[in-house]
C-alpha cells in the first residue's frame, strides 16, 4: 500500500491566518481548541481532497482527528519533561515553541528526582485538572487528548533518550558518551523511565489505553551506530516493552543505522529521512514493515517540481511493493506546487 499525508506548520498558519501561538495557546485548552479548529477549517477549505491538516510534525494522524477533540498540554514531549526539570517555556507567535536549553548541564544524575515524583509537579497537576474539567463538562462534550498524545488513537508520543539528553545537557552529550559513559547511561535510563511514568499516568487519567508509542530520535544520526546500539537501542526496547509497539522516527540519513534499528524489540514501523535507502530498509525489515519517508527540504523548496518527483520515483522503485507512506510537514517557505505534484504522483498509482 502506498499512501500520502501531511501536516501544516505553525509558521504556515501564522502567515495564512495571522493566528498567534502565544503562551495561552499552549496552556489554555479552550483557546487552543478554537485556534486548532480554525486552522483545520482552513486546511479543509484550502486543500480539499488532500490528506493534509494542521498538527505537529510526525505526531498528529489525520485518520484520527476530529473537531470534538481538545488537546491538553499539547506541547512537544521533551519540552514537557524539560519543564519538569526546571527549564522555562518559550513561546513564539509564528513558529514552534521551545524551552530554555541545558536544564541538566553539569548536574549529577544522582540528583534527578524519582520518575514517579514528577506526577506531583504543579505542571502535571494543572494538566490533570484541565483533563478532569473537560471530562465533567457535559455541555461541551469534548474528548480530552492528554499530554504525550496527539489524537485519540492511543499512540503515545515521546522524544528518544538521546534527543532528549541533547536538549537537556547540550551538545556536549555526544562527547560525554565517550568520556563519561556511565553518567550518560544513567541520564538516558532516567529519561526513558520518566517518559514511561508520564505516558502511563496520562493514559489512565484520560481513560485512553496505550496502543503504540512514537519515539522521535531526531539526534540518532549524530553518533555512530555503535554508540546508538550501546546507549539508545536498549532504552527504546525498554520503552517498547513497557508501553507498546514502537514507531521509530529518525529524520536524518539513516541507511547506516538500519542494522541497529532492527535490534529494537517490539518495533512496528519506521519514519525515516528522505535520503535514507529504502532498498536497504526493505532488505533489513522486509515488505510488511510500514515505512514513512519525508521528502528532502530542498526538494520541497525548489522552484521546479522535477526534484521531488525524481526523488518520489526513486523511493517507489526502491520500496519494491512494500508498505510505504510519503509524509511531509508543510512550512511557509516551501513551494506548494511540489506538494501538489507529490500528491498527484501518489494518486496516479491507484
Amino acid at each position: 500500500m502506498i499512501t500520502i499525508s501531511g501536516t501544516l506548520s505553525k509558521a504556515w498558519m501564522a502567515k495564512a491566518l495571522g493566528v498567534a501561538f502565544d503562551r495561552d495557546y499552549y496552556f489554555e485548552p479552550q483557546r487552543r481548541h478554537a485556534i486548532d479548529c480554525r486552522c483545520n477549517e482552513y486546511a479543509a477549505e484550502r486543500f480539499g481532497g488532500m490528506r493534509l491538516f494542521y498538527s505537529e510534525s510526525n505526531l498528529g494522524q489525520i485518520d484520527y482527528w476530529d473537531k470534538s477533540q481538545i488537546l491538553i498540554g499539547g506541547i512537544q514531549p521533551n519540552m514537557i519533561l524539560g519543564m519538569l526539570l526546571g527549564a522555562d517555556f518559550v513561546a513564539a507567535a509564528n513558529r514552534d515553541a521551545d524551552i530554555s536549553p541545558c536544564c541538566l548541564a553539569q548536574k549529577n544524575p544522582a540528583d534527578l528526582p524519582p520518575p514517579d515524583s514528577l506526577l506531583d509537579h504543579p505542571l502535571i497537576t494543572l494538566f490533570d485538572e484541565q483533563i478532569r474539567r473537560v471530562q465533567s463538562d457535559s455541555q461541551e462534550q469534548l474528548s480530552p487528548v492528554p499530554p504525550f498524545y496527539w489524537d485519540l488513537s492511543g499512540r503515545a508520543t515521546i522524544h528518544g533518550v538521546l534527543t532528549s539528553a541533547q536538549k537537556f545537557v547540550g551538545e556536549t552529550i555526544f562527547m560525554d558518551m565517550i568520556s563519561e559513559p556511565q553518567r550518560c547511561s544513567k541520564i538516558m535510563d532516567w529519561i526513558a523511565d520518566a517518559y514511561i511514568v508520564l505516558c502511563r499516568h496520562f493514559s489512565q487519567i484520560a481513560d485512553l489505553p496505550i496502543t503504540s508509542v512514537h519515539v522521535g530520535e531526531c539526534s540518532s544520526c549524530l553518533v555512530s551506530p555503535e554508540l546508538l546500539e550501546r546507549f539508545v537501542i536498549p532504552a527504546i526496547s525498554k520503552i517498547g516493552a513497557e508501553l507498546g509497539p514502537v514507531r521509530l522516527h529518525s529524520c536524518g540519513p539513516s541507511t547506516d543505522y538500519l542494522g541497529a534499528f532492527c535490534k529494537i524489540k517490539n518495533l512496528c514501523s519506521l519514519d525515516l529521512g528522505g535520503d535514507t535507502s529504502i532498498e536497504r530498509a526493505r532488505e533489513v525489515f522486509g515488505k510488511e514493515m510500514k515505512i514513512s519517508i519525508v521528502p528532502l527540504p530542498q526538494d520541497m523548496s525548489a522552484e521546479s517540481t522535477d526534484p521531488i518527483l525524481k526523488w518520489a520515483k526513486r523511493i517507489l522503485n526502491e520500496n519494491d511493493g512494500g508498505n510505504l507512506e510519503y509524509i511531509y510537514h508543510l512550512e511557509s517557505a516551501y513551494n506548494i506546487e511540489t506538494i501538489y505534484a507529490l500528491t498527484n504522483f501518489v494518486k496516479d498509482l491507484h
